[in-house]
């Protein structure tokens, strides 16, 4: 490598849009003199991105969009991987969205099996599919990993990897003014429901997550729900929970989903990431989630984990609770939440220990993620 640092980049979708803004950042801050081609959205074109093309158009092609948009994506792969072989970058970073940055990444290496090939977000093998590492592993030489127990599959696959540190560490929170201002008034326990961000998700868990907020309002008469959700569903939720016992509060905006979760006394949510934002507020949580009994029936057979919870597998606990499928019921949840309104010490330590382990507290993700790019691309990591 000769002359300033080029890097191509490609990011797929909001997430991976933020990871990588962060990884820039971190870039200039120890390269000053780096530079920039490849995919992304507005958050990398700040850090003076210029996108080949809109990278929205790859964020809509989901599973259930595959086959309508399978010859504009293969179009859009095939253009990203010319661009990177004709950019001359010193290496191509990809990050999450692995259907689309793997096979450009398989493109790319098939006609330059010199250049290095980062991977950020570790495909989460430990939960299911593990042969999807080996499969990476042809294509990929360096990956980043969020969790901190990911690094050993991916060496074992004959990759090097690193764990950068999870972004939820490095998320603004509310102040305790702002969390106070949206208590202002509370007679009683502030619920926090989070029925997810899919609209299938939404209309499964809506009607039981009401049951929960009724029960607990027979309980608590100044129970007060809050329900922090996103622009795309936000009116089919106002339509779920308008015959709920208890209306929920919709809370939309960052700011006050912000306040939202730190004013919280409990959280009932269905599975995800979110597990990791309620952590990082310290938020007791009790964790719900129904599908098709086909669907259950699948994961269960091809999980590799007993929990679904990254807080119960960060911490290395079990103090989440789970309610899943048919378990997913108002009789079995509400005893649960009442238990955490009671008592919730150990989850509170759980989650302690999960904002520690995922980095808190130390330095920020971007600029981990960013030192180890620059170890992989200047040949200090060799698998």
């Amino acid at each position: 490598m000769s002359g300033p640092l080029k890097l191509f980049l490609v990011a797929g979708e909001p997430s991976g849009d933020r990871l990588g803004a962060a990884l820039m950042a971190g870039l200039k801050t120890l390269a000053p003199e780096v530079t920039f081609a490849g995919i992304g959205g507005p958050l990398m074109q700040a850090e003076g991105l210029s996108s080949l093309f809109p990278m929205e158009e790859l964020s809509v092609m989901g599973i259930a969009e595959v086959l309508p948009k399978y010859v504009p994506l293969k179009r859009r792969i095939r253009e990203a991987a010319g661009a990177v072989l004709s950019s001359e970058a010193d290496a191509l970073v990809t990050i999450d969205s692995p259907d689309f940055c793997l096979r450009v990444a398989k493109l790319v290496t098939e006609a330059r099996p010199d250049l290095r090939t980062i991977h950020y977000v570790a495909p989460s093998v430990w939960a299911w599919r593990p042969g999807r590492a080996a499969k990476m592993a042809r294509v990929v030489d360096h990956v980043l990993a969020l969790l901190p127990f990911e690094p050993p599959y991916m060496t074992a696959a004959g990759m090097t990897c690193d764990f950068v540190g999870h972004p939820v560490v490095a998320e603004p929170l509310a102040s305790p003014e702002e969390a106070a201002a949206l208590r202002s008034g509370a007679g009683g326990p502030v619920l926090l429901v989070l029925p997810g961000s899919r609209r299938g998700e939404v209309t499964r868990l809506a009607p039981v997550f009401g049951q929960v907020a009724g029960r607990l309002r027979a309980a608590h008469p100044g129970l007060r729900v809050l329900l922090p959700t996103v622009r795309g569903v936000a009116d089919l939720v106002r339509e779920l929970t308008s015959g709920w016992p208890v209306v929920p509060e919709i809370i939309e905006g960052s700011d006050r989903k912000r306040a939202a979760f730190a004013a919280a006394d409990v959280a009932l949510a269905a599975s995800g990431t979110v597990s990791l934002e309620l952590a990082a507020n310290g938020c007791p949580m009790v964790i719900a989630y129904d599908m098709h009994p086909l669907t259950l029936w699948l994961m269960r057979r091809a999980a590799r984990i007993d929990t679904v919870t990254l807080v119960n597998l960060v911490s290395g606990t079990r103090v989440v609770p789970e309610f899943i499928g048919p378990d997913c019921t108002a009789a079995r949840i509400t005893p649960a939440l009442e238990a955490l309104l009671t008592d919730s010490a150990a989850q509170k330590a759980a989650m302690d220990v999960t904002m520690e382990r995922l980095g808190r507290g130390g330095e920020p993700p971007g600029l981990r993620a960013a030192r180890s790019v620059l170890a992989a691309v200047r040949g200090r990591l060799r698998r």
